[in-house]
């Protein structure tokens, strides 16, 4: 694939610590109108990660990024991703291995999402998760202040057994009770991935159409040998690294999705 994935920086965005759930980390906040949760995906606020959260605002949203891991505006490099994957999957915050589990960054998301929904116009917030967060997205659909909740390639748990690829990434309450509000008040979720990817295996998503039907839109884009899309055998970073603005390109197509899902969640009519 030629040409690179959209960047930015650190300009313009405040940041604040955050404290939810007894964890605290540092909150980069930016823009008008309804308000948007960007979990980073490993290794962390990257100038990619940048590149979407200043598309959103450019968008209209008001958008929020904790940073959970790394150092905020770090360029991804080899080392500086192996040395994040390590630290987050022995850290509880996330219990990257766990099965059926109720992960505590997640009541931190949600207590993130509650207050940024306080403070921004709309019925409520949108979420994405991407990568190692991606699963975390849905885990803060448990709440009410979630209208919009995205899953991007969600690796967590990550997949090492065929049980850790089948898992949803969230405890069956926190599943049963996103299942009730899609049935209760139509709620929807949007998830994306690569066809190729064994780090987001298709597995997931068949459990998430299980339990969600209808209410689980589905964006899977073909990277298998000689895909139309170009997208390399290790294409997996949906809405960031694999982006190029340019007409007709998929995953600039499954960005803009995004964006015409968090509207029509956050701005009813």
């Amino acid at each position: 694939m030629t040409g690179s994935a959209p960047t930015s920086e650190l300009t313009g965005w405040q940041s604040a610590p955050f404290t939810g759930a007894g964890i605290t980390h540092d909150v980069y906040e930016k823009g008008d109108g309804p308000g948007v949760v960007l979990v980073p995906e490993i290794p962390g606020i990257t100038p990619e990660v940048l590149g979407l959260a200043d598309h959103l605002v450019k968008q209209g949203f008001t958008v929020a990024i904790p940073s959970l891991f790394g150092t905020p505006g770090r360029p991804m490099s080899g080392p500086y991703v192996a040395g994040t994957v390590a630290r987050v999957c022995v850290s509880a915050e996330f219990r990257a291995f766990a099965v059926n589990a109720r992960r505590p960054i997640a009541d931190y998301l949600r207590e993130l999402c509650r207050d940024l929904a306080a403070r921004t116009p709309g019925p409520g917030v949108g979420v994405i998760g991407m990568c190692f967060t991606g699963g975390f997205a849905l885990a803060a659909a448990v709440d009410d202040a979630v209208l919009a909740p995205v899953l991007s390639q969600p690796s967590v748990p990550l997949p090492v057994s065929k049980g850790r690829r089948r898992d949803a990434g969230v405890s069956r309450e926190e599943l049963a009770t996103v299942v009730d509000r899609t049935a209760r008040s139509g709620l929807c979720v949007l998830g994306l991935r690569f066809t190729g990817d064994r780090t987001s295996p298709p597995d997931r998503f068949v459990t998430l159409r299980e339990h969600l039907g209808d209410a689980f839109e589905v964006i899977e884009l073909d990277s298998s040998p000689g895909n139309a899309g170009g997208f390399g055998r290790a294409a997996h970073s949906v809405l960031t690294a694999e982006v190029r603005e340019e007409p007709g390109h998929q995953a600039l197509a499954a960005r803009d999705r995004v964006v015409d899902f968090l509207r029509e969640r956050l701005l009813p009519g």
